[in-house]
């Protein structure tokens, strides 16, 4: 092509290799790192017992590891003072943004797209099907209008316990006093009383449990939130001991009980409804499959979406939120697209100290996997205020530098008072970690992880990385149909952005014939580092040479345009010709 120059190709056969990979031996078996974050031993002086094996759950003592894992070593403390350049790309992490009543206008889903947000969720805990479709088509039209492309993930209810408040009258629980929770929902809500969706909590639970009920999300604040103790169990009611004053006010409390097995189905017929009627009416990308319990749960989900039409398409997130989901992570991940890490539920089941163990060796094991690891509560505070505490700062800093892909927002968009400040002050801090995140180290773990007997395109796609890594290449432009190949560069975590050139293919159902490449589009804005653009019809999958040309033309020029590429800037190419893919890197001239 004119004004460029071809540096250096790669060739690599792409015909089906299987592999039994039966992992490195460096991380601890799945029950026995739910068995360290499920208790608190302490040595005979009282102190924390050391744990000399694991290394955030991941890396034993004996291995040469950076103390601060994936921070850049040579990072000057006088480059805090300098101001941040603008990008074209807020961050390459990727924010998730719950639309509600504060977020569903036009203009505000307009300016949360011009913020960052690159997924919008529906949830289905409160609203109704008609409520979200006019949250839906105002996206729709927020999309057209900035040309920013948006997913969409629908969130299901699942087995959650609610607290029935007809009247949404406030609450107010005080400290020392009993309260009794009862399946009669004819019963109003009072202070000594509150009526549950659930028939089986008195079968569930038994004396001592704990049980607790928060305002929308779980804040675990003490005006908001209210710890229960049973007391007694009198028929199906149950009798709590109230541990701290609260006033329960607003539209929903939610229900967790601590540690027990609550017998209602994770895709409940509710779910099942909105997923065939509002699902299915507008192609949902992502599903978000609420307190996950095990794998079954996500072949459940899936086979029920292979029924309809065009979902068999659509991705499931596996939303890990209570012991269940955690004592069976491991195979939950091998079945979902990706996860969602539900810190609030499950931080209520876990002992406070060990929930960043958690989430150190959950996002690890989903980097390693090649699957998106998902971050939820981080910014609590912006609901009602416009700053960030430091704390939560650092938290969602923390969550880059683990490898985390993307930032769900939930209450502080859904209801906060300040949703496009809040996803554009994630999105600057998590541009900021960015900057810092040692990306030849963990090139250089993600490669020895997987070791040698790595598939054809996970070798040449990691290939195109180092390549990336190693000429300082501005962008890597990745041509692909199904999304894998850019998924499989994104797990490598390249420095540059990976613009992801979907092409689309010719698909029929023997009734009509369609083109396929939206769907793969908008799933990849959930990845952190690619960002999707959609190839004309015209340029099918199984295209020319020329047509390629052609094609990688308007990829150049939409980054050029974009600001992303330079001049004598070099461009990382990774595309399939023929049965063959291709790794070429481009020196652009003047």
């Amino acid at each position: 092509m004119d004004g460029m120059t071809v540096v250096y190709v790669v060739f690599c056969d792409t015909r089906k290799k299987t592999i039994n990979k039966q992992g490195t031996g460096t991380e601890k078996s799945n029950a026995t790192i739910t068995q360290s974050l499920l208790n608190s031993p302490s040595s005979p002086s009282g102190n924390p017992a050391p744990s000399p094996s694991i290394f955030f759950g991941v890396f034993s003592s004996d291995q040469k590891m950076n103390p601060h894992l994936n921070l850049e070593e040579n990072m000057k403390l006088a480059s805090v003072l300098q101001p941040s350049k603008p990008s074209f790309f807020p961050a390459m992490t990727k924010i998730i943004g719950t639309l509600g009543p504060k977020s569903r206008s036009v203009e505000i889903i307009s300016n949360c797209l011009k913020a960052g947000m690159s997924v919008a969720r529906f949830d289905f805990s409160w609203g109704d099907i008609d409520y979200h479709q006019e949250t839906l088509d105002n996206l729709k039209i927020a999309v057209k209008s900035t040309k920013k492309l948006c997913g969409v993930m629908l969130d299901t209810v699942g087995p959650e316990l609610q607290v029935i408040n007809k009247k949404e009258n406030p609450i107010s629980l005080q400290e020392d006093s009993f309260v009794v929770l009862t399946p009669d929902l004819d019963k109003e809500a009072t202070s000594c009383l509150l009526p549950i969706n659930f028939t089986g909590l008195a079968t569930a639970v038994k004396k001592g449990d704990t049980i607790f009920i928060g305002q929308y999300l779980f804040t675990g604040s003490e005006t908001t939130s209210v710890w229960l103790e049973v007391t007694e169990i009198s028929g199906e009611d149950v009798v709590c001991l109230i541990k701290n004053s609260a006033t329960l006010s607003g539209l929903l409390y939610t229900l967790h009980v601590s540690q027990i097995h609550i017998n209602l189905p994770t895709l409940t017929d509710k779910d099942k409804e909105v997923i065939s009627s509002w699902g299915v009416r507008n192609n949902i990308d992502i599903l978000s499959l609420s307190y996950t319990r095990d794998a079954e749960d996500v072949r459940h989900a899936r086979k029920f979406l292979s029924k309809l039409g065009d979902l068999y398409q659509t991705q499931i997130f596996a939303k890990i939120e209570n012991v269940e989901g955690l004592t069976h992570f491991d195979e939950i991940l091998q079945e979902a697209d990706g996860v969602i890490l539900s810190r609030g539920n499950l931080g209520i089941d876990l002992p406070p100290e060990k929930v960043f163990l958690f989430q150190k060796t959950a996002v690890f094991k989903c980097n390693m996997a090649g699957k998106p690891a998902v971050v939820t509560r981080v910014v609590d505070s912006m609901t009602e205020n416009l700053r960030p505490t430091r704390a939560e700062a650092t938290d969602v800093a923390n969550a880059i530098l683990d490898g985390s892909d993307a930032i769900l927002l939930g209450a502080e968009t859904l209801r906060g008072l300040y949703p496009v400040e809040t996803i554009s002050t994630v999105g600057r801090i998590c541009a900021e970690a960015e900057k810092v995140f040692n990306y030849d180290l963990y090139y250089k773990r993600a490669v020895k992880y997987a070791g040698d007997e790595m598939s054809h395109l996970e070798s040449i796609t990691s290939t195109a990385v180092r390549a990336a890594i190693k000429v300082k290449a501005s962008v890597i432009l990745c041509f692909t149909s199904t999304g894998r190949a850019a998924r499989f560069i994104a797990k490598y975590k390249p420095t540059t952005p990976v613009i992801s050139v979907v092409i689309p293919r010719l698909k029929t159902n023997q009734l009509r014939w369609t083109f396929t490449g939206a769907f793969e589009a908008r799933q990849s804005l959930i990845v952190r580092g690619i960002f999707p653009m959609l190839a004309d019809a015209r340029h099918q999958a199984e295209s020319t040479n020329a047509t390629n040309e052609s094609v990688l033309k308007v990829a150049l020029d939409h980054g050029k345009a974009s600001g992303l590429i330079k001049p004598h800037d070099r461009v990382v190419v990774c595309q399939k010709l023929g049965e063959a893919y291709v790794v070429k890197i481009l020196e652009l001239e003047d």
